[in-house]
């Protein structure tokens, strides 16, 4: 080879080596938004309180969008993180390694993305996950130690919020996202990785050009962590429905009761009827167009809230109903109500049915009503506990007299604040009364539904330690764990499911829901008949 080719070879080989290695915009801000609340809940100086911490992030991001390079990048954010402060070795951070963990959701090998960070910051940022804040956080609290809920503190309420602002807008994303990433049992379930969510979002949110826009894009991040218990709202709406109570059956949206009877009586809806549209937009287009923006933890409570959203308005006006029955479509035009103001007198808590069998209604059977209703059903065959519905907490005092003695029937991860990102595994409540000698000795049994979520589902994970139980219906809602509320500002709240629930064996129910012995759905046709199929199984399955 030649001087002069050697040479060139060199200089290009140099060039190549030496060259700045580009980051997209989206990439620089998802980095900042890791950066920020790694630094939040692990750096000593900040975890503290001793910076105003949004500010913070509000003066950065302009340095990191001007950021033309990795290198240049990483060595804003090595200037960020030495203007903190000292960060002290830290003796008590060892152990923490004796701790039993549940590490599913723990990932912070990003630190170490040659494509983002230098050697210099990787190294920085693992030094502080070494020498982590322990002590007293200042922005997260677990409000009831012995429940495990992780909760907000000491964030802005930004009561006039600038969404017009994108830096505000990325601010509000960042929080919810990091608080995800830390405190959320159940992010290793997601479908979609959360890092990846972040990249979305970002992109939608500086593409914003309307505050619905705004909300649309905090919307769909929180269904990404599908979760039943993601709710958000932005605004204090009272809600008006129909009087009418629907359920998806293979994607169709059918009448499956009324919430009043006597009303139902004057309108030409019947139960069975399949709604085809509400206000002139199908069911079909909302079902293709707004699967987005619902939230679930399965397609059971998905479908089971977009009924929700379909028929029900924000104002006490008419909704014009098309339906379908027998093959003729019909339109009504029906009134919105507040559904507490056309309830009737409340149906009997429990009774006695044909066959000397008993039938409970969890969902309006009280505290009180416990020792009652038990008496009166001690000398049946069985009894029917129907947790499609929202029970009112009897579900300790019910077992005492189902179990005979002390039994498992949960286990628990909850966050640790000493080490962000990490749950540690706890050991649940029992129930059961070993000292009750005349125990229920008849068949228990359950019935469940796409309805039965959260405390409904820990209600049957009790009821399911009784002797000779069986478990009827279909995929509940899988929604397991106390809900913690987050406030992110301006008027936007979410909410989220704070502890993890898992059956003794440490098999899941979020979003699998409880486990379901006899699977049984309810038809089109059997809606139309007038039939509960679900309890004529279950009361099939008492008199065999």
């Amino acid at each position: 080879m030649s001087k002069h080719l050697l040479f060139l070879f060199l200089l290009l080989t140099f060039q190549g080596i030496a060259k700045p290695q580009q980051i997209s915009e989206t990439e620089k801000l998802a980095s900042t938004a890791k950066i920020w609340g790694f630094l939040k809940y692990y750096h000593p100086q900040v975890a503290d309180g001793k910076f105003d911490w949004d500010n913070q992030l509000l003066e950065i991001l302009p340095k990191v969008k001007s950021a033309d390079s990795k290198e240049a990048l990483s060595e804003i954010y090595l200037n960020w993180i030495a203007g903190l402060g000292e960060v002290p070795p830290c003796k008590k951070c060892d152990k923490n390694s004796d701790e039993t963990y549940f590490d599913k959701n723990f990932d912070l090998s990003w630190f170490n993305n040659p494509d983002t960070f230098t050697s210099q910051l990787s190294d920085k940022l693992k030094f502080i996950e070494q020498n982590r804040f322990q002590g007293k956080q200042h922005y997260v609290y677990a409000p009831y130690k012995q429940v495990g809920n992780i909760a907000l503190k000491n964030e802005p309420e930004y009561k006039n919020l600038d969404w017009s602002n994108p830096d505000m807008r990325l601010l509000i994303a960042f929080k919810y996202w990091n608080y995800v990433e830390y405190f959320f049992p159940y992010k290793y379930q997601t479908d979609q990785p959360w890092d990846t969510v972040l990249l979305e979002t970002i992109a939608k949110l500086e593409t914003a050009r309307s505050e619905q826009d705004f909300h649309d894009a905090l919307l769909q991040m929180i269904v990404k962590i599908d979760d039943a218990h993601g709710g958000f709202t932005a605004s204090q709406n009272n809600y008006y429905y129909p009087n009418m109570k629907t359920q998806f059956i293979d994607e169709q949206l059918v009448v499956r009761g009324f919430y009043n009877d006597s009303l139902a009586q004057q309108s030409p809806i019947k139960r069975g009827d399949v709604i085809l549209a509400v206000d002139d937009v199908t069911v079909e287009n909302m079902i293709q167009n707004h699967m987005d923006f619902v939230w679930g933890s399965n397609p059971a409570s998905k479908f089971r809230n977009l009924g929700y959203e379909i028929i029900r308005s924000t104002e006490p006006s008419t909704k014009k109903i098309t339906f379908q029955r027998d093959g003729e479509v019909m339109n009504v035009d029906v009134q919105n109500y507040v559904v507490s103001d056309i309830l009737p007198k409340q149906p009997d808590k429990w009774k006695v049915l044909n066959g000397n069998l008993g039938y409970v209604d969890m969902g309006k059977l009280t505290h009180d009503d416990v020792a009652e209703m038990m008496e009166e059903l001690l000398n049946t065959k069985a009894i029917i506990f129907d947790i499609r519905n929202y029970p009112k907490g009897t579900l300790y005092l019910i077992a005492s007299y189902l179990v005979p003695e002390k039994r498992d029937f949960f286990k628990v991860i909850q966050p640790d604040l000493d080490y962000p990102g990490r749950f540690k595994w706890r050991e649940g409540m029992q129930c059961g009364n070993p000292k009750n000698n005349e125990y229920y000795a008849g068949k228990i049994i359950l019935l469940v539904n796409e309805i039965t979520q959260s405390h409904a589902e820990f209600t049957t994970m009790a009821l399911q330690t009784s002797n000779n139980v069986i478990t009827v219906g279909s995929q509940t809602a899988g929604a397991d764990g106390n809900v913690s509320t987050l406030e992110l500002g301006g008027g936007i709240k979410t909410t989220i499911s704070g502890i993890g629930i898992f059956y003794p064996d440490s098999t899941e129910t979020q979003r699998k829901g409880v486990k379901v012995d006899v699977e049984v759905r309810p038809t089109i046709q059997g809606l139309r008949d007038g039939r509960d199929e679900v309890l004529e199984k279950a009361l099939e399955l008492a008199k065999s």
